[in-house]
């Protein structure tokens, strides 16, 4: 499977965007898909999660509220919506896709993933 990651750019504190994960070479909709970013100074975190079916996602904390992860399997693709960006926001953010995932299960782990995209860079100016 490649997952190609796109619509990261520079965005104002308080501003939107979303990313987007298109898969390709497997069966999207078998796959759990998550989103994780990576800092020099906090190393990878995970973002969101949601299962292969869409009916069961998860959230870190500090994005409940503010971001909103879907798929829309008939396009093989996952989306992040950032909404009210933070400076604390700014990282590489990263796809990623979990061929063991059940039916319900949005993994938090970033080691439960098997499938890695290469990344977009997300940067919030304050």
């Amino acid at each position: 499977v490649q997952l190609q990651a796109s619509g990261g750019g520079l965005v104002q504190a308080g501003g939107s965007l979303r990313l987007s994960c298109t898969a390709s070479g497997g069966t999207f909709s078998m796959y759990g898909m998550g989103w994780f970013r990576q800092t020099p100074g906090r190393g990878r975190e995970f973002v969101a999660a949601i299962s292969r079916s869409g009916a069961s996602i998860a959230y870190a904390d500090s994005m409940k509220g503010r971001f909103t992860i879907s798929r829309d399997n008939a396009k093989n693709t996952v989306y992040l919506q950032m909404n009210s960006l933070k400076a604390e926001d700014t990282a590489v953010y990263y796809c990623a896709a979990d061929r063991n995932g059940g039916y319900y299960v949005a993994n938090q782990l970033a080691t439960e993933y098997d499938y890695w995209g290469q990344g977009t860079l997300v940067t919030v100016s304050s």
